[in-house]
């Protein structure tokens, strides 16, 4: 008998150590000859090799700017100060303990946000709110340098110490000229007022960061993991410049600069370029010769992700997305409502984004960890990768400079990275359209009958009238003051003209194209249909009829039929016509196998043909499909085809 100490255990032998080769020999025998490569390596949107097993690996660790938990961030976006105010009372009570203050003009409050032209109104919105005890942040918006220092008027009315608060100010002129295509004044002028304002805010108390490099406008345009790694780094390189030109050491210039990314639904990408994004924040600071500090880093779900249709999946693409924020090292994070594409989210909506954050928080304690996806091979390599494809984007960008172009200013004036982001967005786009990228609830497994979801009754607002007025500049300070009296003063704070003006970046979220077609099909007077022909046995057209089912219901087209019609192991004609008749389509699509269609098809599209359908087939019968054209098939629908285009097509030929 062998003890249980004994390290003699000669049974080992039989499982020999594993390794690569061991593993690779064992799926060839399953892959049975096909191609590896096409099998099972995958490639990133910039061309990154996935493999589908790594070695453990190791490399820098990449941890946030504060150990323990991230924050959780809560949404003030509601236009009017006291229902805003009440919304983000119960955020902080319910467990939040940062808040984003989404001023109505900023890209982020899409449409919505808070209207406070004056201290007065912001007080309103923040009454009862501990801001000594939470973390505030501003989204960047056009008119942020005024929201700023009327938060910076109020702090000094409530007559806090500035420097015990932690406040991220959200100045980004730079992702502003991206988003909206416009700057006030040219980009030297917009440095110099941002260092001085900048240089105002810190001789108040304020500690910061001021300064957030926003990469959401690049993302939400279809920028692809390394092009917004290289333009965040391109960003905060010229915000380095900047602050530094005017005065700045540049240890203080780097200590007002914070970061905003975006948490996508792909988690292994997300979590390799939140570590990436650290690692490249390091590198900069070290070739700029500073000892690196941690850079910190807020993170926002994917907006692009969210969906109309079906909404409540985006509770599950929220969920992936912040735990891929909290594994990758967010400092802070906002879950984006489900509800968010639909309108302004409710109390609920809110709610359950937040608690998305407390369960992964409490529960499943990811925070406890200190950079978890270290030493894992895939993860590494991921992150390397982005490393190398970012910092060569960032390099393209710095080699097209001179001393006019300003860097990432004259690259988006001179429009090649709107060229860059477009291919990759057209890229994205065909992925979605084609469905290699699916889209769960939109273009995959529609609903048509899903319940109705409410948002807050609460029309889009256009801004803030501050950002209407007048084209003066003031001095920080003049604009503090004359924000904290209200009324006349706070007039012609933001110039109304546009000294610089480029092609704005667009925001999209992949599914609009099918939501496009889903809402076109609902506000049709009879909405349209298509009758599924069904040749043969059950086992013969299901997975067909079901493929061909959830296609058209992604175009809001109704999918009618697609019951046996089988009858001593043949179609019955006369009834599949007869119910194709009662049915009320003017589409008809044949579903079942390629021997079917070949014994039956062509006999069965003639007959719908003269019942007066528009006959279209699942599959692709290469053999047969000629023969099936001329008795009257006119379209083929099939793994990999354009959906968005062949769904435009099916709409007019049901509506027919």
């Amino acid at each position: 008998m062998i003890s249980a100490g004994s390290s003699d255990l000669p049974f080992l032998n039989a499982f020999p150590a594993p390794s690569q080769e061991l593993w690779r020999a064992a799926v060839d025998k399953v892959l049975k000859g096909a191609d590896f490569e096409k099998k099972l390596v995958g490639h990133s949107a910039d061309g990154i090799r996935i493999e589908p097993l790594y070695e453990a690996g190791s490399g820098p660790r990449a941890v946030r700017a504060e150990p323990g938990r991230w924050h959780v961030a809560a949404r003030l976006d509601h236009p009017d100060p006291a229902e805003a105010n009440a919304l983000a009372l119960a955020e902080l009570e319910g467990g939040a303990d940062m808040l984003s203050l989404a001023f109505a003009g900023a890209p982020a409050a899409r449409g919505y946000g808070l209207v406070a032209d004056d201290v007065a109104a912001l007080e309103r919105a923040l009454d009862g709110v501990m801001l000594d005890l939470i973390r505030l942040r501003l989204d960047p918006a056009p008119q942020g340098r005024v929201n700023a220092l009327m938060l910076a008027a109020l702090i000094e009315k409530r007559g806090h110490a500035p420097a015990g608060l932690a406040i991220e100010f959200g100045f980004d002129p730079i992702g502003t000229l991206a988003r909206s295509g416009s700057l006030s004044a040219p980009w030297s002028e917009v440095a110099r007022r941002l260092a001085v304002t900048v240089r105002t805010l810190k001789e108040r108390g304020f500690t910061g960061p001021f300064v957030t490099v926003d990469t959401r406008p690049y993302h939400e345009a279809g920028a692809s993991e390394a092009q917004e790694l290289g333009l965040m780094i391109g960003t905060a390189v010229v915000y380095l410049r900047a602050l530094e030109a005017q005065g700045l050491p540049l240890e203080e210039a780097r200590n007002a600069i914070a970061f905003t990314l975006v948490a996508d639904t792909d988690e292994f990408m997300t979590i390799a370029k939140l570590r990436a994004a650290r690692l490249l924040w390091a590198r900069v600071q070290e070739a700029c010769g500073l000892s690196a500090e941690p850079a910190t880093i807020h993170v926002e779900t994917a907006w692009r992700a969210l969906t109309r249709s079906d909404p409540w999946v985006n509770l599950l693409r929220g969920t992936v997305a912040a735990f891929s924020a909290g594994v990758g090292g967010a400092d802070s994070l906002t879950v984006l409502p489900f509800t968010a594409a639909l309108g302004l989210p409710d109390g609920f909506a809110r709610r359950v984004a937040r608690n998305t954050q407390l369960v992964l928080l409490e529960e499943a304690n990811l925070w406890r960890v200190a950079d978890p996806a270290a030493g894992a091979g895939s993860f590494e390599a991921l992150t390397q990768a982005l490393c190398q494809h970012g910092w060569s984007f960032f390099q393209q960008i710095e080699a097209a400079s001179d001393e006019a172009s300003q860097g990432i200013v004259g690259a988006l004036a001179r429009g090649s990275i709107q060229q860059d982001i477009a291919r990759s967005r057209t890229a994205a786009a065909k992925a979605v359209a084609t469905r290699r990228a699916p889209i769960t609830g939109t273009s995959e497994f529609p609903n048509l009958r899903e319940g109705r979801v409410d948002v807050l009754p609460v029309t889009p607002v256009e801004g803030s009238k501050l950002a209407q007025r007048g084209s003066a500049d003031r001095d920080p300070a003049e604009i503090i003051g004359a924000l904290a009296e209200g009324g006349s003063r706070a007039e012609g704070l933001i110039p109304s003209h546009e000294a610089v003006a480029i092609d704005p970046l667009p925001s999209l979220r992949l599914a609009e194209p099918f939501e496009a077609l889903r809402a076109e099909a609902e506000a049709a007077a009879s909405p349209p249909a298509v009758f599924l022909a069904t040749l043969g046995p059950i086992a013969d057209f299901t997975a067909r009829a079901g493929f061909a089912r959830n296609l058209f219901e992604a175009g809001g087209i109704v999918a009618a039929g697609g019951e046996s019609f089988a009858q001593d192991g043949a179609t019955d004609l006369d009834a599949l016509v007869g119910a194709f008749r009662a049915s009320g389509a003017r589409l008809a699509c044949l579903c079942g196998s390629d021997t079917a269609y070949a014994e039956e098809g062509a006999a069965m599209a003639e007959a719908l043909k003269r019942a007066g359908a528009t006959v279209w087939l699942a599959g692709r019968p290469a053999e047969n499909e000629a023969a099936l054209n001329q008795a009257g098939v006119t379209s083929f629908i099939f793994a990999g085809c354009d959906a968005v285009e062949t769904l435009t097509r099916a709409q007019a030929a049901a509506s027919a």
